[in-house]
C-alpha cells in the first residue's frame, strides 16, 4: 500500500527531495565557509554560502533550502537570531549548528531553539557528511509522512496508517482521562503494547516527579493558541532502551488540545476528551549530555578537566572556609615526557598519559579529585588535610607508583614526575592563587632534579618574578637599545701584535647595570630571543669591521658566538653570507666559534652547513675545547681552522700545577695543523708554560681586558704590542 501511495503523490511535495539537496552554508569566516562548501560540492550536494547572518537572513527569505550549516557567533547577526528567523517565518528547513563555541548554554539554546544537530569545530569531513546525510534523511522522511498526510487527511484508513507509521507518540484520551487510542509507536517508544494502554488512566504512564505537571498538560483541554504547546514530560517505560535504563524513563515533547463535539447550541459545545502528540527527545537529551560531558572532561582520560576542576577548587574553598578546614592542591608534571612524544610518536603518548591516569587513581582517597590540565599536566584536590604530612604521605606514594616501569606496545617505559603542593588557606585564598603557587612549587621540583615534591613557601616566588621581570625586559632590549659590544684581543705570541678579537655581548640595563652574559644568554636560549640577539651580533661585528677597514687599518678578524637555535635556522648560511656582503667585507676577517656540544647535537645537518661556511672563506673555531664530549674521529670529518683551550685548564697550570691536559690538546691541535688559542691566560706563569710548548695565540687578563669599540680601534691604530707589554 505503502509503495501505490508513493506513486500517487510522486508528483507532489515529495519529489523535490530526491533531486539534489540545496545546503547553505552561514560562517563569517571565508576558509572554512569554502572549506564547507566545496566538500559538500565534491559529494554531489548544491551548496550556497552566507558570508555573515544578515546575508544568512536575505538568502532564507529568498529560496528555500534543504539544509542549514549555521555558525554561531558571526559579528552582525548572531546564529541564534537566525534560528529565530527561520522560526518566526514557520520553515521547517533543518539546521545542523557548526561551531567552535565552547559555551556550553549557548549550545544548549541552539539545539532548543530549533537546531536538529550539533557539529564542534574542529571535524571530520566524514563525520560533516554522516551528519547532513542523516539530516537530509529526516527531512525525506518527514516531507514524506506530510504529503502522505495530504493525501489521506480525508480517508479514515488512510489517517490510521499515517499516525501508526508516525515516528511520534500520538494518543486520546476520553473525558476521563484514560487512553481512548495510542499509536503504534508507543511500542517501540515505552515498550506497552496499545491494547495494555487503552482504558487505562493516563496517570499511570507518567513519572512519578512529573505527576502535578500532568494533571495541566498531558490531559489538555484547552484549544487554539492557548492549548499545550512544546512541555517536556516524562513517561514511564516497561521495557526501555540501552540508553534509558538508568531513569526508566523517556523524556518527550509534549502537544496536546481539547476535542469538543458541536451541539445544537451554538453558544455549547461538548468536550470529548483530549487529542496529544509525544515527540522523543531521547536523541536531543543524549546530545545534550554529551556536550556537557565534552565541555568538562578530557576526551582522552576521561578525567576532570580544567573547568570543573576549577568547579570543584570553589566548591573546597567555601567548604574549607564554613569548616575552618586545610586542603592542598597537587600539581603533577610528568619528566620528560615530550621525549616519549618525539622519539615514539603521540598514539604511545597517549597510551602512556592513559596508564598514568590509572596509576593516579589508584592513589586517590574517597573525595580527593583528579584532573587532566592539559598535555602531561595533571591536578589533585585533596581536601580535609590533618597536616602538610598527609600531602607528603600522598606525594610519595604517587612518585612511588609512577616510578614503576609500564608496559606500552610492548615496551618498557619509564615516567617519573614532579610535584609542586599549595595549602589553602596560609598559601592562597583563591583558586587561581593556589593554582599559581603550587605551580611555582612545581617548577622548583624541577630544578631541584625532578622526580621530587615541593611544598610551597614565599620565598620560591622571588627568583621566579625576579626571571619573569628579566625576561620581560630582555625582550625590549634590543628594540631600547640596551647591548653593547666589547672586544677582547688575540694575541699573536710570535710577533706580539693583535691579530683578532672575540666579540662580547653585555646588556647595559638602565636600573640593573651591566649584566653579564652568564645572566641572560640562558634566558635567551630558552626564550627563542637567541637568535635575535646572534643576528644583532653578527650586524654589529660587521659593522666594525667595515668601519676598521675605512679606517685604512690593518685587517683583523672578529670572532662572534653561534648558538644551537641560530645553526639550526634554515637559512643560517645565506644570512652570514648576506651580512658580509651587505658590508663589503672579505669573508676571511669572520670567525664563527661553536661549542663541542653543539657539534655533537646533530653532526650530519651541523657539518654540511659549516662546510658551507668554510668553503665561503669563513673560520671555524670550537670554543671551550676539551669541556664537552667530542671524538677525534668526528673532529677530522668537521671544517674546524682552530681550537680555542678552555680557561679552567689554563687555570689548572697555575693553581697546581697540572699541564697535562693542555698539553694533550696543544699536541692534538699540532697534529691536525689547526690554530690554538689559549683562553683565561693571567699569570706570567701561565704564559711562560704556553711560550715553551709553541701555542699559537692567547687572550685573556694578562694581555687586555675586554675593550669597548672606541679602545679597539685605538689598539689597533696606535700598533700595541701586547706580548711585549705583558713582559715589563
Amino acid at each position: 500500500m505503502l509503495a501505490e501511495l508513493k506513486q500517487r503523490i510522486i508528483a507532489g511535495e515529495v519529489h523535490k527531495v530526491y533531486t539534489t539537496p540545496r545546503i547553505l552554508v552561514v560562517d563569517d569566516e571565508p576558509l572554512l565557509r569554502d572549506s564547507l562548501r566545496d566538500i559538500l560540492q565534491h559529494n554531489g550536494y548544491e551548496a550556497s554560502v552566507a558570508r555573515n547572518g544578515r546575508d544568512a537572513l536575505v538568502q532564507i527569505a529568498r529560496q528555500q533550502f534543504d539544509a542549514i550549516l549555521l555558525d554561531l557567533y558571526m559579528p552582525d547577526v548572531h546564529g541564534t537570531e537566525v534560528l529565530d528567523f527561520i522560526a518566526r517565518r514557520g520553515l521547517d528547513t533543518p539546521v545542523i549548528v557548526v561551531s567552535g563555541d565552547d559555551s556550553v548554554d549557548s549550545v544548549i539554546d541552539a539545539l532548543r531553539g530549533g537546531a536538529q544537530d550539533f557539529l564542534r569545530k574542529p571535524y571530520q569531513a566524514d563525520e560533516l557528511l554522516k551528519r547532513v546525510g542523516n539530516v537530509l534523511q529526516r527531512r525525506r522522511l518527514e516531507l514524506e509522512n506530510r504529503s502522505i498526510l495530504q493525501q489521506m487527511e480525508q480517508s479514515e484508513k488512510w489517517h490510521r496508517f499515517l499516525v501508526n507509521s508516525s515516528p511520534d507518540f500520538i494518543y486520546t484520551l476520553d473525558g476521563e482521562g484514560h487512553f481512548s487510542f495510542v499509536n503504534d509507536r508507543v511500542e517501540s517508544l515505552l515498550g506497552y503494547t496499545p491494547s495494555e494502554l487503552v482504558g487505562q488512566h493516563f496517570s499511570s504512564l507518567i513519572h512519578p516527579d512529573d505527576i502535578s505537571r500532568a494533571q495541566y498538560v498531558f490531559n489538555e483541554r484547552r484549544t487554539g493558541k492557548r492549548a499545550t504547546r512544546y512541555t517536556e514530560l516524562r513517561l514511564r517505560c516497561k521495557a526501555c532502551r540501552p540508553h534509558n535504563l538508568e531513569s526508566k524513563s523517556v523524556t518527550v515533547e509534549l502537544n496536546a488540545i481539547g476535542m469538543y463535539e458541536e451541539t445544537d447550541n451554538k453558544f455549547a459545545s461538548r468536550y470529548l476528551g483530549t487529542y496529544g502528540v509525544a515527540k522523543d527527545l531521547s536523541e536531543r537529551k543524549k546530545a545534550e549530555e554529551t556536550i556537557y560531558y565534552q565541555a568538562y572532561h578530557d576526551l582522552l582520560t576521561g578525567l576532570p578537566n580544567r573547568a570543573l576542576y576549577k568547579d570543584h577548587l570553589n566548591l573546597a574553598i567555601a567548604q574549607a572556609r564554613r569548616n575552618g578546614e586545610k586542603f592542598a592542591v597537587m600539581c603533577l608534571d610528568l619528566d620528560h615526557f615530550k621525549l616519549v612524544n618525539d622519539t615514539l610518536g603521540h598514539v604511545f603518548g597517549d597510551e602512556l598519559l592513559l596508564a598514568v591516569g590509572s596509576r593516579l587513581r589508584a592513589c586517590l582517597r574517597e573525595g580527593d579529585t583528579l584532573a587532566r590540565m592539559g598535555g602531561d599536566e595533571f591536578s589533585l584536590l585533596l581536601p580535609k588535610l590533618v597536616g602538610s604530612d598527609t600531602v607528603i604521605g600522598i606525594a610519595d606514594k604517587v612518585i612511588a607508583a609512577l616510578n614503576r616501569p609500564f608496559n606500552i606496545g610492548n615496551r618498557e617505559l619509564f615516567s617519573t614526575v614532579s610535584i609542586g603542593v599549595s595549602i589553602f588557606p596560609e598559601d592562597g585564598e583563591t583558586g587561581d592563587s593556589l593554582i599559581k603557587h603550587a605551580d611555582i612549587a612545581l617548577y622548583h621540583a624541577k630544578t631541584c632534579g625532578r622526580a621530587n615534591c615541593q611544598l610551597f613557601h614565599e620565598g620560591m616566588s622571588a627568583p621566579l618574578s625576579n626571571r619573569l621581570s628579566l625576561e620581560n625586559d630582555l625582550r625590549h632590549a634590543l628594540e631600547r637599545d640596551q647591548f653593547v659590544t666589547y672586544y677582547q684581543p688575540q694575541v699573536d705570541l710570535n710577533s706580539g701584535q693583535v691579530v683578532g678579537f672575540e666579540c662580547l655581548m653585555r646588556w647595559l640595563h638602565p636600573v640593573r647595570g651591566l649584566i653579564s652574559p652568564s645572566d641572560f644568554i640562558p634566558l635567551a636560549e630558552e626564550t627563542g630571543l637567541i637568535t635575535q640577539l646572534g643576528d644583532w651580533m653578527l650586524n654589529t661585528a660587521c659593522h666594525q669591521l667595515k668601519t676598521w677597514k675605512e679606517l685604512g687599518l690593518s685587517p683583523v678578524r672578529l670572532a662572534i658566538n653561534i648558538s644551537p637555535r641560530q645553526i639550526e635556522q634554515p637559512q643560517f648560511v645565506e644570512h652570514i653570507h648576506t651580512a658580509l656582503n651587505q658590508h663589503d667585507l672579505h669573508s676571511s676577517l669572520l670567525e664563527v666559534e661553536i661549542t663541542e656540544n653543539l657539534i655533537m647535537k646533530d653532526v650530519e645537518h651541523t657539518v654540511e652547513k659549516l662546510k658551507q661556511l668554510s668553503a665561503g672563506g669563513i673560520k671555524i673555531a670550537i670554543d671551550d675545547f676539551g669541556t664537552g664530549y667530542s671524538s677525534l674521529t668526528y673532529l677530522k670529518k668537521f671544517p674546524i681552522h682552530t681550537i680555542k683551550i678552555d680557561q679552567s685548564f689554563i687555570a689548572d697550570i697555575e693553581r697546581d700545577g697540572d699541564t697535562s691536559i693542555v698539553t694533550a690538546i696543544i699536541a692534538m691541535a699540532k697534529g691536525l695543523k689547526l690554530n690554538l688559542i689559549a683562553e683565561g691566560v693571567e699569570t706570567e706563569n701561565q704564559l711562560a708554560f704556553l711560550r715553551r710548548m709553541e701555542c699559537d695565540e692567547m687572550q685573556g687578563y694578562l694581555f687586555s681586558e675586554p675593550l669597548d669599540a672606541q679602545a679597539a680601534t685605538a689598539l689597533l691604530t696606535n700598533h700595541v704590542s701586547l706580548a711585549a707589554s705583558s713582559r715589563s
